[in-house]
Parts: structure tokens; sequence; C-alpha cells
């Protein structure tokens, strides 16, 4: 039993244990978990819940979690590199003058690696969300909410998605208790890939969950548009050639038109005399032809004759000629003929013209929701990794040391400290939690040579073979499983050859 856990146990007041692995230092009763539900008493020792993830690529598919116990482990490890220690059920450093919970070594082509886990506390954190689709979810800078309290706002849109920046210190520790446990809650939920309905102050209700289709106001978005207007005309504009005389592309940032565009003038494509009522850019593009919404190609309008003003007959309008009107992503289309008056009139679809609308549709992504969990991992944490924690941040900076989010790899700032962004979907099941601080705990890996370890001012004498720590386990208990590496999961730091 460590020092820290002895200090524990005879800290008991009234039969609990004071449990020190985060600021709020609950006393917790035997057989009870503390308010966080990730730290226990089990026979007057602080435990943790979860156990200790480990990353193993030797877990074949249909046997996604293993067990490794003392009772079923033969002492023996086939192969150091298939494996790689998470922080995930690994506990804190809190607090802050504790070493990392694991310093582990293992021996990869014959370079020893030394992986530092720990269960960071997160106050400095929050999501990026992208969110696909080209419907209107509320204008720039809208107050995102959930459970009615502030939890972040939108920001700039971008190509094909619709993007909220949700979390951050303000909502967590500098507004009311309430929008800070919601903003905590709302967090954990999304980065652990749980559904959360949010709501956006003078536009519309969304269920985001990562990896899974966005639902706006009650209805699933199935595909993610294949381009604006201008660029489906691009994509597709050889493909109308011959089957119809004008075709217009409705999307609410550029719609496009082909006979005026670049790439019906590269096809010879004749002049029709239409005329829209949007500002035009460049020839063949229009910004401004509606405003946003739910509608035609992230419009308002649920009529895309709408944005045509009266026909040109002196520029090539004529009685019969046929138009295709269709949104980016192929889910609303229309088929007009133009009438003695020059008036479009509606008429069935073509059957030769199916094709070019379903060849939109197919190369439409599906329409999804990523979740990126943005942390800055400064402060005293780095102590618990090494002794000069400046040296940590210029590795990392370098390149010399990786840093991983529960084996996830993860995206690192430049400029000063360790600001880290991960995809939530690359990790582990439940990999977060929290502390009613309020606060986001997240798994973190630093990754490098012994070598490099060692300069950084690092606690060597603190290091640990793999198999020591599934035999003894650490200070939060023996309990580790294994899991199928996520796609996308990192074993190695960038080396000098690389």
């Amino acid at each position: 039993m460590s020092e820290a856990a002895e200090i524990q146990t005879v800290s008991a007041a009234g039969g609990k244990i004071r449990c020190d692995a985060c600021p709020v230092m609950c006393y917790i009763a035997e057989g009870r978990a503390g308010a966080c539900d990730r730290y226990a008493n089990e026979n007057g020792r602080i435990i943790r819940c979860d156990p200790l993830t480990v990353l193993d690529k030797r877990i074949a598919a249909g046997d996604p979690v293993k067990p490794f116990l003392k009772s079923n482990w033969d002492g023996t490890l086939a192969d150091e590199s298939a494996v790689f220690v998470t922080g995930v059920g690994a506990g804190t450093t809190y607090p802050d003058y504790k070493l990392a919970p694991f310093i582990i070594s293992r021996e990869i082509e014959g370079v020893d690696f030394v992986t530092v886990v720990t269960e960071a506390i997160f106050s400095y954190c929050g999501a990026k969300i992208k969110i696909d689709t080209d419907r209107h979810l509320g204008d720039e800078t809208a107050i995102v909410r959930a459970d009615g309290e502030a939890v972040g706002h939108v920001n700039t849109g971008e190509y094909g998605s619709q993007m909220l920046s949700l979390g951050g210190v303000t909502h967590l520790t500098g507004g009311s208790k309430g929008e800070g446990r919601v903003t905590c809650d709302t967090l954990m939920r999304l980065c652990n890939a749980e559904p959360v309905e949010l709501t956006i102050d003078g536009g519309s209700s969304v269920v985001v969950q990562a990896g899974k289709s966005p639902i706006v106001d009650g209805k699933a978005e199935l595909r993610m548009r294949v381009g604006c207007g201008s660029a489906t005309i691009g994509m597709f504009a050889s493909q109308w050639k011959g089957l119809v005389d004008e075709v217009v592309v409705v999307d609410d940032h550029i719609t496009g038109v082909v006979s005026e565009h670049q790439a019906g003038k590269v096809l010879d494509w004749p002049d029709t005399g239409i005329r829209i009522k949007g500002r035009r850019s460049t020839p063949g593009r229009y910004f401004k032809v509606a405003e946003p919404g739910l509608g035609w190609g992230g419009t308002d309008i649920e009529d895309p004759l709408v944005i045509l003003d009266s026909w040109n007959a002196k520029k090539g309008a004529r009685p019969g000629l046929t138009m295709l009107m269709v949104s980016t992503t192929g889910e609303q289309f229309g088929y007009y003929v133009l009438d003695d008056n020059l008036q479009p009139q509606r008429r069935d679809l073509p059957n030769e013209l199916n094709p070019t609308v379903e060849l939109i549709a197919e190369n439409c992504e599906p329409a999804l929701c990523t979740v990126l969990f943005m942390g800055g991992a400064g402060g005293s944490l780095r102590s618990g990794v090494t002794r000069n924690p400046v040296r940590l941040t210029r590795s990392v900076q370098q390149e010399r040391t990786r840093v991983t989010v529960g084996g996830a790899p993860a995206y690192v700032w430049p400029g000063g400290g360790i600001t880290v962004m991960a995809d939530v979907t690359r990790m582990p099941d439940r990999s977060f939690g929290y502390v009613p601080t309020p606060a986001i705990v997240a798994p973190l890996e630093f990754t490098t040579t012994r070598e490099e370890y060692c300069r950084l001012g690092g606690h060597d004498e603190a290091v640990r073979t793999i198999a020591d720590m599934l035999d003894e386990g650490g200070e939060y208990g023996d309990a580790v499983r294994g899991v199928r590496p996520p796609p996308g999961s990192h074993f190695l730091p960038r080396s000098d050859k690389d």
C-alpha cells in the first residue's frame, strides 16, 4: 500500500475514508463511491471503480474485452509492442505533488520507450462539434443550451457542416452553479459518445452523438452535401449536357446556374435567358438567393421557383425550354418546362435525368456528428511526469514526446502550453469522467524514449515494467482490462527517423 493510501486509511472519520483523488476530497463510507462515482471505499482502501485499460492488438474481433488479473495471467508477455497502457482507469495525479499513477517501460525494436499515464482533471476544456448538415441551425455566435443552461455558442460554419464550440472555463466555472454543472455533464456525455439534445437561441434543436447522424428538429439528417451549388455544377455539368436546357443547384451559400457557369462555358452550353434574384458573384454563382433555413439547400424556401426572376427572351428563353432544379444533397429536385408565357410549369422528372440526381446523392457523404475533446494539459499536471515541467512542454512541441488521449492521436496546438484535441470515437468506451468542482476527467498519455524521458528530468526511479503493472496494479487497485485499439490509435511517438 502506498503512503497516500496509508494516510487515507488512518484518517478515517466515522468509518469513512477521505479520498484525495480530486479537490472535492470526499469522505467515503465502506462499500460506497464518492461524488464522482469513480472512486470507492473497498475494505478500508480507496480504489478506482473502473479498471485500468490496456489497448491490446492481440485481441481478436468478437472478443473486445479481456481481463488481465493475477488469477488468469501466466506472467508472460509475448510482444510488448502489441500493448499500450492508457490513462483510462489509471487514477489521477491530484494532489499535485503525486507522481503519475503509472510510468511504464516497454521495449520496441530494441528501443526502451516510456509511457506516462494519468487521468487528468481539466477545468480548462471543451468540445468542438462538427455537424454535417446544410440546414441552418442558428446564427453565428448564438447561444447553445442544454437543459436551459448556456453551454457554448454557434461557431463559424464550414464546408457542408455547422460548427459548435461548447464548454470552456467560462461556462464551467465562470457562471452559476447550475451552468457549470450542466456544462460539465454535457461535455462528459458528448465525449463518451452519448446522445445530447442541444437547443440554439433563435434556431433549432439538434441531437448530437459522436459518430451518429444529427437529428435536427426531430428529423435525422442522412446526407452531407456534395458541395456548394457552384461546386456541384462543376462536378456534374457534363452529366446534364444534352439532357436538359438549364440546371440550377439551389444552395444557401452559392447557388449555381449551369448555362452561365464556367463549367457550362467550357461545354459550350447555350444561354437560356434565366434570371436569378440573388446577388451575382461571378458568372453562374449567386449569393443570398434566400435566407438560411431548413428548406432547399439550407435555405428557407420550399418552392425553388421563388428565386427566379422573369426570363429574358432576347437571351435564349423560349417556350418548351426545360430546367432541372436540385439541391446540393439531391434530396429535393424539380423538373420544369417554360410555357408560352415563359412561366416554368412543373413536370415529372424524365427517366434520363434520374441517374444525374441519384449521382449527386451517391456522392454525398453520410451526415455525422464529430466530437473533438479539447483541453489544456498545463499547470502542475506536468510535474507528475517530470521534475522540470517546461521541458515536457518543449519536448511535446518538438514532437520528441507524443501525446495521446486514451490511446487516440492528439493534435497539439502550436504556441505555448500543451493544448490538445482528439476525436472521442477513437478512444475506448466511457473514457471520460468528471469531478464536481466541476471539471472533466480525461485520460492522458505521454510516450517518449527512456533516454528522452531522463533528459526531461522524468521520475526515472518510478518507471515500471508492463509485467509488474499487470501483476501488482497501482495505488487504486490491480484491476486491468484489455481492449482492441480503436481505429487510429497510436502506440509510438514520432522518432527522429520519421
